[in-house]
């Protein structure tokens, strides 16, 4: 397969999404409704689905093995695609028990490969692998005496072959057994589509030429993590759709229930489980593919993620349905059924986090690093050699220098920004990083530069613009009014024209840094006849102008960041106008930010895994905080690798708005509950500040997180965008979201 430096790991080449739009377009023609209702009431014991040969003739079963090994060499990663196609379907049938157990047998270094690998790979014979607890093996004739038994095996019940794990000493290997030479018992799965089954063993010989050399057991649990997460992947892809569609149509108390936000916010959430799931499993796939040296740390990250969130989606798909949701007679109980056993195979959560826990404080550490196009270097050269004249300059001059050299937002077009392309933006941004050289915080100006460049005058450019880029005025957005909130569509502020401009009253609130701010951003109703999203004017204020009045907000920091600002009759000059006459909306709402791009999607202000790893290592935690650790790395994982793929994406010039909305809600909640687990875990130590002790910074992380969830819309409106762009939900009845 061709390699696609802009998504390898972090998200699918072109031959990728070919492949699962194909392998997809043949599950749903072949894998029929038919076939999965039959298997469900059937009680024979047929070994193969009648779909088996059509399947095995799609040549999937050795995409993933290496081509010396008789496979295409395609690695897990594409494997996990087809798999995610295929388990939208809920098939039944051998193919993911085989597909893994070629997988094993393939990562190892044993004769017995060449022995076995051409019937898994030609579906004339089926494996499976047992993950449970392993079997006791006693040195005998040069190979081993096995003895033991292993419960929950999947697809066991027909394999043809059985990997075994089998205690050596102190070690776990691996051990491949023929399942004529022992005892197979089929035992009721929770999955009535693919059954499981007890394998016992009684003193059963197994020579060293058929013990799987150089699989731990570790690396064994990383690859069923990966085959297994992809097909979970494939059940929360069908359960996310299915009750997206349903939510849609289902008509309650005279409305689509997807309108009522319950619903609506549920399905959100289960869109938002698929993407972080994805983001990981793919890493983890790309990791094993690649031989990273931390491949089993981001299989461990996925096994946190992907597991549980499989089965909360199949739960969620269930309650969106309601009672038809509970019959026996759709299909939502099948993929519930299979995330179920998934999950179990994989082993306790508790397992898993901690497993991911230990890890971390221990210095394990997976960075999202982006693999740039050749071209980047050239981009790189000529960038350093800009950047080098600014080193040496002292501060105000190095303001002005990033602000006249169009570093500070070079997005924006010449001369303001640099008009740099998505990869340009990447390697300026590594480049300043790299020199040492602190950019100005631009804070609100940032906004106010994008919507002037965009719309203003050259006047506007010129006086406000270029300042700004300096680091020379500060800025505040009046947008948010009481009663209105974020809700700019029910704004009362009045502009009213008068002779050379416009008179403004009203009253805005939330509004940070207004008391040191030296121009503001200011939207207001100039023409009440219009419908609401419309007759709305921008306009750019001075804020020293007579009748502005800037109450500061005490906030339960106990500082006062926000603030409520008072217009009483304030005089606007036609010349502040930025844009059009009434078409605020469109100003406030079209500037250039979708163009920028954003390293990271975590709010670095508040508190980071690096603050919770810093107060983790070296203090004596206890099972439960090392299990929540584990889960908070895990999801600050995710959060960085969503970054990652919206970049990508924009690399490749696809819409990042719906992944950036799912990043920016994720990135809200983790410092939020960092900051949390770190003052809970204190005790009553948490509950004083102790200067130079980890108490006096987490207690201001704590009680200033909470607004992270509320300013720059609050997770309930991120949820409504995310539900009503990602997922085609209806808009809310009132049409605020």
């Amino acid at each position: 397969m061709a390699k696609n430096t802009y998504e390898l790991g972090l998200g699918l080449t072109e031959e990728h999404r070919a492949l699962a739009d194909s392998v997809r377009a043949f599950a749903e023609h072949t894998i029929t409704s038919d076939h999965v209702r039959s298997a469900v009431e059937s009680t024979s014991e047929e070994k193969f689905p009648p779909f088996w040969d059509a399947l095995v003739g799609q040549d999937l079963l050795g995409l993933h093995v290496p081509e010396d090994k008789g496979g295409h060499g395609a690695g897990l990663l594409t494997l996990a695609v087809a798999l995610e196609a295929l388990g939208r379907t809920a098939a039944p049938g051998p193919f993911v028990p085989t597909a893994l157990s070629a997988a094993l047998v393939a990562a190892a270094d044993s004769k017995v490969g060449i022995e076995v690998m051409p019937g898994l790979l030609d579906g004339s014979h089926t494996a499976a692998v047992a993950l449970g607890r392993p079997l006791d093996a006693s040195a005998h004739e040069g190979g081993y005496r096995v003895t033991g038994v292993a419960d929950a095996v999947l697809g066991g019940e027909h394999a043809d072959i059985l990997l075994l794990p089998i205690t050596v000493g102190d070690d776990i290997r691996w051990a491949v057994v023929d399942s004529a030479d022992v005892t197979v018992t089929v035992q009721d799965s929770i999955d009535v589509l693919r059954g499981s089954a007890r394998i016992t063993v009684d003193a059963v010989d197994v020579g060293a030429d058929r013990i799987l050399d150089g699989l731990s057991e570790q690396r064994v649990r990383s690859v069923a993590t990966v085959v297994l997460g992809a097909e979970a992947i494939g059940v929360m892809s069908w359960c996310v759709s299915t009750a997206s569609e349903y939510a849609k149509t289902r008509v309650q108390f005279g409305r689509p229930i997807g309108q009522f936000q319950g619903v609506k916010h549920k399905c959100a959430h289960m869109g938002i489980a698929l993407e972080k799931a994805r983001a990981v499993l793919w890493d983890a796939a790309s990791a094993l593919d690649n031989g990273d040296d931390t491949a089993d740390f981001a299989a461990d990250i996925a096994a946190v993620v992907v597991p549980d969130a499989a089965v909360q989606c199949a739960q969620d798909c269930i309650q969106v349905h309601g009672g038809i949701g509970f019959t026996w007679e759709h299909d939502a109980h099948l993929f519930y059924r299979r995330a179920l056993a998934i999950r179990g195979l994989l082993g306790t959560r508790e397992e898993r986090a901690t497993r991911v826990s230990d890890q971390s404080l221990a210095g394990t550490a997976r960075t999202s690093e982006l693999e740039l196009p050749d071209e980047a270097e050239a981009i790189r050269t000529e960038v350093r050699a800009e950047l080098a004249p600014l080193v040496g300059l002292d501060e105000d001059d190095q303001l002005i220098a990033l602000g006249d050299g169009g570093w500070v937002q070079p997005h924006l077009p010449k001369p303001y920004g640099r008009s740099a392309s998505p990869l340009e933006q990447i390697v300026i941004a590594q480049e300043i990083k790299a020199a040492g050289i602190p950019m100005p915080q631009l804070l609100m100006g940032g906004w106010a530069v994008q919507a002037v460049v965009a719309h203003g005058t050259d006047a506007q450019k010129r006086d406000l613009a270029v300042p700004t880029l300096r680091g020379d005025l500060v800025w505040c957005q009046l947008f948010s009014e009481p009663g209105a909130g974020s809700d700019l569509a029910s704004l009362t502020t009045k502009a009213e024209k008068v002779d050379g401009g416009w008179t403004v009253t009203g009253q805005k609130i939330w509004t940070t840094v207004a008391q040191f701010s030296d121009w503001a951003m200011l939207i207001a109703r100039t023409d009440p006849s219009r419908p609401k999203h419309e007759g709305i004017t921008y306009f750019v204020l001075d804020m020293s102008t007579p009748g502005v009045t800037v109450r500061p907000l005490r906030e339960m920091t106990g500082s006062a960041l926000f603030n409520e600002v008072f217009l009483d009759d304030v005089f606007i000059p036609d010349e502040n106008v930025v844009g059009n006459v009434n078409d605020g909306w469109n100003v406030a709402r079209t500037t250039l930010a979708g163009e920028r791009v954003a390293l990271s999607q975590k709010m670095e202000a508040y508190a980071t895994d690096k603050d919770l790893l810093q107060f983790a290592r070296g203090r004596d935690l206890g099972p439960l905080a090392r299990f929540r650790v584990g889960e908070l790395v895990a999801e600050s994982q995710a959060i960085d690798l969503i970054g990652s793929r919206i970049v990508l994406k924009q690399l490749s010039g696809a819409d990042v708005s719906i992944t950036s909305s799912v990043g920016k809600l994720l990135g809200m909640g983790l410092g939020q509950s960092i900051a949390e687990f770190v003052v809970a875990e204190l005790g009553a130590a948490g509950a004083v500040s102790i200067p130079g002790e980890p108490s006096d910074k987490a207690m201001e992380q704590l009680i200033a997180g909470r607004a992270t969830t509320i300013y720059g819309g609050t997770t309930e409106v991120q949820l409504n965008v995310i539900g009503e762009r990602m997922l085609g939900l209806p808009r809310d009845a009132q049409g605020v979201s």
